[in-house]
């Protein structure tokens, strides 16, 4: 099953909609149990559980983070969409932790069957605390 673009533009404001209301079973539900995340250090997790049972203490303890939505490009023949956003959230940075931070990046969301099979996101590497520009390390 394909989306239509507009099809795949609605997953994308429920998606949205689940991340700013700290949903963490509504952002889940998006998900293909198969899928593969990888973040902006490398890590990855494969399947739906794994991936809940990874973010599950983000999203205990989320510090009110929020996304905004930048720019959106989607492929509706390969269903894939490309978003770039800006994360404000409480630093966890050494050094910084609490702080507010803002950290901007994509997600590169591929579906299939109508559900996310694959988010690969990637960051800056630097964010922006208390209006400063910090150079990230490995």
């Amino acid at each position: 099953m394909k989306l239509s673009r507009q099809e795949l533009i609605r997953v994308l404001q429920d998606w949205n909609q689940a991340w700013d209301n700290h949903d963490l079973d509504g952002v889940v539900a998006l998900f293909d149990d198969d899928i593969l995340f990888e973040n902006w250090t490398g890590a990855k997790v494969k399947g739906k559980e794994a991936l809940r049972k990874a973010w599950m203490p983000w999203f205990v303890n989320h510090g009110g983070f929020r996304f905004s939505g930048e720019d959106i490009f989607i492929d509706e023949q390969d269903q894939k969409i490309l978003y770039r956003w800006m994360l404000e959230n409480p630093s966890f940075e050494k050094g910084f932790e609490g702080k507010p931070e803002r950290r901007r990046g994509v997600d590169l969301l591929h579906f299939k069957d109508g559900k996310i099979i694959e988010k690969l996101t990637y960051s800056k590497t630097s964010v922006e605390i208390n209006g400063e520009r910090i150079a990230l390390h490995a």
